[in-house]
């Protein structure tokens, strides 16, 4: 015979056993099947590169996927030989080796930083600051296969992870052009080490993170609604300005002003010239993250705007000079592309050819005139070229904005910070005019106090008997030709 506290101890056992049953089940049991619709709604998304909806979340769309892949293959190219080659024809034999010794030395290194903690830092979302992202993905740490859908619906997270990689890696091998000749190469390491983490990681952040003071196209509570596409502000305004504050602070080459100091071998400028326009398609077109209209469009607008600055750089060599020079074409080319690219997402192609007149006359009288007037030795025209023209290019892209190429524009982000509003009625300019003031203080700032840290410990410059024997043999132990 039971008692009752026997009874009630076996009640509760069998009700305990019945709801683990039921769990055990529940868990096991799979989720059902997606209906037809569904499966048409995510196929309709993948095309349109949409939101897939339940049946299709966390799955990496071929298409897009193989695209972005593909792009970062086409960035990696711009620098590794593109940039590489470009520079390197631009200084002289005794230095060529150095060049593409620093692209090679800033690769490696920014790929450890940006593995341990740049992409975290620029993408990542637990700070929930609009200054920098957050920890939870140093090392990569769940990074996978699997799209982060805060950027992208259908590419993988590590491609994602692996574009913008290639992004970090270019800007400061940017700011090499500037200082050419005459930087030690253990001081240019130190000073990208530093410069990554207080000007580059920061400023991305702020303007493609997703909780960013800048991200005006998808970050709905950013304080300032200004876009950058592909890195006007990002890329080529932050290495430009750091290069001519660097370039200052170093002081001309030995013999600058009295010595020639002409490029060595023009026939590697061009065929570095080449490089940079074909993985600018990369960079520009990879921007929209998919493979979709928008991608389309800046295709086209970056062709447009870097064949006409070219043409248009040669055609004023020939009107006041009489000659179109090859390196005249290159910095057109180049310019071109550097103008375009923040704005290659948000224009049509009228506002590109626009960009690429511009892009050749202002990017000519800063390399031309403003340098010639002030003096400094900008030596492959770094800030002639990208900080001039990434400026221009930011300014521009608030001008001549045109939101029928872009629906993002328009997005339920862009509708809430005003951006939508800046658009439609024409006062995006201002927005970007804020931009490119945060960019500006911040990269100028840093520079100095970075550039002076590291004079201060390790030094800047080599010996002035170095620098006249070469940074090849003395730094690197080579030579660029054997006669």
């Amino acid at each position: 015979m039971h008692t009752p506290q026997r009874l009630l101890r076996s009640v509760l056992f069998a009700c305990l056993g019945c709801f683990l049953s039921l769990t055990a089940v529940a868990q096991t049991t799979p989720p059902a099947a997606p209906t037809t619709d569904e499966r048409l709604a995510a196929l309709e998304a993948y095309v349109n590169n949409g939101d897939p909806g339940k049946s299709l979340t966390g799955v990496p769309g071929p298409g897009h996927n193989a695209w972005m892949m593909t792009s970062t293959a086409l960035v990696l190219f711009m620098t590794l030989p593109g940039l590489a080659l470009f520079y390197g024809g631009l200084v002289r034999r005794k230095n060529v080796l150095s060049v593409l010794a620093q692209c090679l030395g800033i690769t490696g290194l920014v790929t450890i930083l940006w593995w341990a903690f740049g992409y975290s830092l620029v993408f990542g979302s637990n700070f929930n600051s609009p200054y920098l992202g957050g920890s939870e993905f140093f090392f990569l740490k769940d990074v996978t296969s699997a799209p982060n859908t805060n950027y992208a619906y259908w590419v993988s997270h590590n491609v994602f992870s692996m574009y913008q990689l290639m992004f970090a890696i270019i800007t400061p091998a940017l700011i090499v052009g500037a200082i050419a000749e005459r930087m030690k190469f253990t001081a240019i390491m130190a000073f990208v080490l530093v410069w990554m983490f207080v000007v580059y990681f920061p400023l991305a952040h702020m303007i493609w993170g997703s909780s960013g003071l800048m991200n005006g196209v998808w970050n709905g509570d950013a304080k300032i609604p200004a876009i950058d596409f592909a890195g006007g502000t990002v890329v080529h305004m932050s290495s430009g300005w750091s290069a001519l504050i660097l370039c200052l602070i170093l002081g001309p080459r030995v013999g600058f002003g009295k010595e020639k100091m002409a490029p060595h071998n023009m026939v590697l400028c061009m065929v570095g010239t080449g490089m940079l326009w074909v993985g600018w398609y990369g960079f520009n077109a990879g921007s929209a993250v998919a493979a979709d209209g928008v991608a389309a469009n800046a295709f086209t607008t970056t062709t447009l705007a870097t064949a006409v600055a070219a043409f248009t750089w040669g055609a004023i060599e020939k009107i006041f000079r009489g000659h179109a020079s090859i390196l005249g074409f290159c910095s057109g080319a180049v310019a071109g592309l550097v103008v375009i690219t923040p704005a290659c997402g948000f224009v049509n192609s009228t506002g590109a050819v626009i960009i690429g007149v511009l892009a050749a006359v202002v990017p000519y009288l800063a390399c031309t005139k403003l340098k010639a007037k002030f003096g400094y030795d900008d030596a492959l025209d770094t800030f002639g070229v990208h900080a001039v023209g990434g400026t221009l290019g930011a300014l521009l892209t608030g001008i001549l904005v045109a939101g029928s190429v872009n629906a993002n524009l328009t997005g339920a982000p862009a509708v809430k910070n005003g951006l939508a509003k800046l658009v439609t009625n024409g006062g995006l300019w201002g927005a970007q005019l804020k931009a490119i003031g945060i960019t500006l203080v911040l990269a100028v700032l840093a520079t100095v106090i970075i550039a002076y840290l590291v004079k201060a410990t390790i030094g800047l410059r080599p010996t002035e008997e170095v620098e006249r024997q070469g940074l090849d043999t003395n730094e690197h132990g080579e030579e660029g030709y054997a006669s």
